[in-house]
């Protein structure tokens, strides 16, 4: 017992040093919303990939979850954070992540399947930063979803980074797939989160992203 607490403060302290972190960076060396935004998108998911080694039970990831939550809805309605919140557009993105890393702990932790946590958390902290990133430096196939936009060179890369992600997950987690069927896998669950992106608006993807790739998971694994 001693030790889920002391492995909870020690999470929690890092989560709250990175949001520091991301103050700094951007109130005091004018980095942009858009890179503070995915610095803390990106390390928060790598942090969350402790959450197997060192918390035993889903309540300690609800605490987690559930307290970073409510310190981000109230970020939106008294306007701090501004790392994180201070963008020209509506969304709903940073409170939906701790709900889908619940979400993969609970699956994780039915399943005893380390795959069924990392991949879907891997892929969105990983592949949506690098799609939205590459897209908007370089916004090469710009195409119309819905009012919004995307690009292609964003989505390809997303589809690429997923692809190497399950590579590198299948085999490091010793998933013992025939090839046909790991490439078969890999291509469907890459394509599947890569439409998934490319057709959510306004943060969802922080939900649908992790809940479509459990779904695959679950239908081809």
């Amino acid at each position: 017992m001693k030790t889920e607490i002391f492995n909870i403060c020690i999470l929690a302290g890092s989560f709250l040093l990175l949001f520091t972190v991301a103050e700094l960076l951007y109130h005091f060396l004018n980095v942009k919303v858009e890179l503070t935004r995915k610095l803390v998108h990106t390390g928060t998911g790598l942090l969350t990939l402790l959450f197997p080694v060192m918390l035993s039970n889903h309540w300690s990831v609800l605490l987690l979850c559930g307290s970073f939550a409510l310190i981000l809805i109230f970020s939106l309605k008294f306007q701090f954070l501004k790392s994180i919140n201070a963008i020209d557009r509506k969304s709903s993105g940073s409170i939906l992540y701790p709900i889908s890393v619940y979400i993969c702990y609970l699956v994780y932790n039915s399943t005893q399947h380390y795959i069924y946590f990392y991949l879907p958390i891997l892929i969105l902290a990983i592949c949506d930063p690098v799609a939205a990133l590459i897209g908007k430096k370089w916004p090469i196939g710009k195409y119309k979803v819905g009012k919004g936009s995307k690009t292609l060179i964003g989505s390809t890369l997303f589809f690429l980074s997923a692809v190497i992600l399950c590579l590198i997950l299948f085999s490091l987690l010793n998933m013992k797939l025939s090839v046909p069927h790991l490439i078969f896998s890999t291509f469907v669950i890459a394509l599947i989160s890569t439409f998934t992106e490319a057709f959510s608006r306004n943060g969802y993807d922080n939900l649908t992203i992790p809940i479509a790739v459990l779904l695959m998971l679950i239908l081809l694994i």
